[in-house]
């Protein structure tokens, strides 16, 4: 077995995952950043070009992306030759969502070329997780499907899915936590989830009225439930679409292999009542692209219930909850824009655009990975709970900021079920029910107790609930939280010969290298929503 030996080891392939590598190489660290896929980026290279900033009526939140989050976007701000603009939005404080925005491929090259940049200091190993070593409360290497066994002195868990912490034995939630959990008044089982909601009532039953036939695809037969009882559902996944109406870089959309018709049953029955499909839009996003985000309807490219089992299944597990998902997604393009119970003027405007053939040429120009919105959380000391985004009913701001969270608490749908005899779809959280606030993201959500291990720190899954969560997993908020776990790395690695406990890292240190480093740190100064424009 290969021994390779590190100051600090990075595990993901995601936004966390690039920005605690670099900031750990840039601090003059020897790091390895250990990337489970071939392509390294996160969801923003698998299709998410339009980024969640400045992109709601009601809240401004760029003046909240500081640090290594905003030097990336002055990177790609620079390959698209707006620099100057986005300098201009910075200083006037201007509200101008396409500055943010990019291509897939883009943000791919941009990294590549960031990342070569701390080359040989940072090195990158492409290579699955098998197995986590430790001695007690220390975690001392990870073995790797390649044969590698990777030491060093501190671990980045960077992943969307928690692996490294469920693999080191350190505590993770996962699913929805009971409302009385936490007292959260928006966890758990839904009563009333009104965003992408069915707005005409859906016979479920393949044939309809008679219950013993089944239920139509996509329907789960479980009870709908109490209301506020916990469960182990997700929040849905997708595929982030980025499609084109331009001629010269349009591949049609085509019917995939194994396409089965009565999957899209629900569909058909759906525009039978009256309901009405959605149609693809272009968002500012540079060369005519759109990001299909999957939740712009009722039935678009959510997976209601199509991903629970995805945290916990392995390589071979998770390649064909992809498979069967791309299938699906794939065939939904094509129903919209081909089967002939679909409006004609519906099925003109989808047969418009088509996959970009710029994007993703090793996967025929489909996205290799599915936005993993929701997963395994770690449970620390301290948990970020609705209360810690809800102003009236909120708790004290955390005195140990590493970043701000300026986002809703934002869960999609997890399930699609019947409820009094029709189809209801559950779990959706985003602006409702109370009013959530800005706020800082306490270092002491990134690092694990101390009983469990001393040398760990997560940039992706912070110590949360499943409301918490959804007002932190926003990748440029990935990005700032990465840069905060390499310089807490690069900090203890400093205090003393033995190895110091991250958390007993000073924050006074922290904050002073943060700042300098660029990064938003006082909540106050960045306004908050206004729910009159809602």
């Amino acid at each position: 077995m290969i021994v390779e030996m590190y100051e600090v080891a990075v595990y993901g392939s995601t936004s966390g995952a690039v920005a605690s590598a670099i900031q750990a190489a840039k601090l003059g660290r020897k790091t390895v950043l250990i990337s489970p896929h071939d392509h390294i980026g996160g969801i923003q290279v698998e299709g998410l070009g339009s980024t969640d900033i400045d992109n709601q009526t009601e809240f401004q939140n760029s003046p909240s992306v500081g640090g290594l989050a905003l030097e990336l976007h002055r990177r790609l701000s620079k390959y698209y030759g707006r620099l100057d603009w986005l300098e201009e939005v910075l200083a006037e404080r201007k509200k101008v969502p396409e500055v943010w925005k990019f291509e897939p491929r883009v943000l791919e090259e941009v990294i590549r070329s960031w990342l070569d940049e701390y080359s040989p200091l940072l090195s990158i190993t492409k290579a699955s997780l098998s197995a986590v070593e430790r001695d007690g409360n220390v975690v001392t290497g990870l073995k790797l499907t390649n044969g590698q066994l990777v030491r060093a002195k501190y671990f980045i868990e960077a992943t969307y899915e928690g692996d490294f912490l469920a693999a080191a034995g350190i505590s993770t939630a996962l699913g929805r936590e009971p409302s009385a959990q936490y007292n959260e008044s928006l966890a758990g089982v839904r009563d009333d989830t009104r965003y992408t909601q069915f707005e005409v009532p859906i016979d479920p039953y393949r044939e309809a009225g008679n219950v013993s036939s089944g239920l139509l695809y996509g329907i789960s037969s479980e009870p709908f439930g109490k209301p506020g009882d916990g469960d182990q559902h997700l929040a849905a996944y997708s595929y982030r679409l980025p499609l084109t109406d331009v001629e010269g870089n349009k591949l049609p959309i085509y019917k995939p292999e194994g396409y089965d018709p009565s999957h899209y049953d629900l569909h058909r029955r759906y525009l039978q009542a009256g309901g009405k499909l959605y149609l693809p839009r272009l968002k500012g996003i540079p060369n005519r692209k759109t990001d299909l985000i999957g939740s712009e309807a009722v039935l678009s490219t959510d997976l209601l219930g199509m991903n629970d089992d995805w945290p916990s299944a392995n390589d071979q597990g998770r390649q064909k909850i992809l498979d069967e998902t791309a299938t699906f997604t794939k065939g939904l393009l094509w129903f919209f824009a081909n089967d002939e119970s679909v409006p004609l003027e519906i099925r003109q405007e989808w047969s418009k655009f088509g996959y970009c053939l710029d994007e993703f040429p090793d996967n025929n120009h489909f996205p290799r990975q599915i936005y993993v919105r929701d997963a395994r959380r770690m449970v620390s000391d301290y948990i970020i709970t609705q209360h810690t985004a809800s102003e009236h009913d909120g708790e004290e701001h955390d005195p140990y900021p590493v970043a701000i969270a300026y986002w809703p608490t934002d869960t999609h749908c997890a399930r699609r079920v019947v409820r009094d005899g029709v189809v209801h779809n559950e779990g959706f959280i985003f602006k409702d029910k109370h009013q959530w606030r800005p706020f800082g993201i306490s270092y002491r959500s990134l690092v694990p107790k101390r009983s469990e291990a001393i040398n760990v720190l997560t940039a992706t899954c912070p110590s949360s609930s499943h409301v918490g969560y959804g007002a932190v997993r926003i990748e440029h908020q990935f990005y700032e939280l990465g840069q905060a776990c390499a310089n807490a790395c690069d900090i203890a690695l400093r205090e003393s010969d033995a190895l110091a406990c991250v958390q007993d890292v000073s924050y006074e240190v922290l904050r002073e290298r943060l700042l300098e480093q660029g990064a938003i740190l006082d909540v106050s100064l960045v306004g908050k929503p206004d729910f009159t424009l809602v």
